[in-house]
């Protein structure tokens, strides 16, 4: 029997999609033992609803289909019983597989039907995926997010059950935090997740991505302009739109660049620049008046 406890999981994995020497011992089950592989019609699986993988590349599915028309499915798709739709099944994991069978035309798969639960089921994806490297880092993160909020795994929870530092856990969550427009980039792989991490927290992470994918950036340069980047935004935000519209006018009507710094206490200065000497006479000038 497959066991579905966090120890277990990994080397029971293995061995259900061919990654060890191990097979399953099916001829050890009991009767009414269900962890057992056999033969199912492919329309009597169900997509499953806890797969965190959101995207699957078209070329690999393809490039899977051929090797499947060539030499048949040889690793079973992992199953459980639909509670919704009574004789038929969930994919717990292999959907890749099962998309694949369909396009090489297969009419029936192998697969193993396994006994569990809602968390199991999520948790089973997360780790095949994971381990296989097949999901983005959106979708990874929005696997732990599932894992945190509806099945109240914490941080330290997650990262033993997945093998994985607490801080590439917590990291991989804050990318949810991002953008819309950046997680999209992430999602389409053209951002990477040290790319992005940087830019959590900035109020113009959206166009510090787009300058990423535009100058080929590394992470490394990422973070030093990160750190540039935030520097002008808190000084921007302590601008009041008052003080802004009379450090426009005054711009104007000198026709030099001025900076107006105010504090809490209404106390600051105004500072003018000047680039030559006759721009020199002219603000002397002004102030002497």
């Amino acid at each position: 029997m497959i066991k579905t406890t966090k120890k277990g999981l990994g080397k029971g994995l293995s061995a259900l999609f061919g990654d060890s020497n191990e097979k399953p011992k099916a001829a050890k089950q009991r009767e009414d033992d269900k962890n057992i592989q056999k033969m199912a019609l492919i329309g009597d699986l169900n997509r499953n609803p806890y797969q965190p993988r959101t995207k699957f590349d078209e070329d690999k599915i393809n490039e899977l289909s051929k090797s499947i028309k060539q030499n048949g499915l040889i690793q079973p798709i992992a199953v459980r019983e639909d509670k919704t739709d009574p004789g038929r099944y969930e994919i717990v994991a292999g959907e890749r597989r099962w998309l694949a069978a369909q396009k090489a035309g297969l009419h029936q798969v192998p697969i193993v039907v396994l006994k569990l639960n809602d968390s199991e089921t999520l948790e089973v994806a997360i780790v095949e995926n994971v381990q296989r490297e097949n999901l983005n880092p959106i979708e990874e993160a929005k696997g732990y997010a599932r894992l945190n909020k509806e099945f109240g795994y914490d941080h330290d929870k997650i990262s033993k059950f997945i093998s994985k530092s607490r801080s590439h856990v917590s990291n991989t969550l804050r990318l949810l935090s991002l953008p819309k427009d950046v997680i999209s980039m992430l999602e389409e792989g053209l951002l990477l997740a040290g790319q992005a991490r940087p830019l959590i927290g900035l109020s113009n992470a959206s166009q510090i991505a787009e300058d990423i994918i535009k100058k080929r950036l590394t992470s490394r340069q990422v973070e030093s302009l990160s750190k540039i980047s935030k520097s002008p935004y808190k000084l921007e935000k302590q601008i009041d739109s008052n003080i802004a519209e009379v450090q426009r006018l005054i711009e104007n009507n000198l026709g030099l660049k001025v900076n107006i710094t105010n504090r809490k206490n209404n106390s600051g200065k105004i500072t003018v620049e000047y680039k030559n000497l006759e721009q020199f006479d002219l603000i002397s000038k002004l102030l002497r008046q």
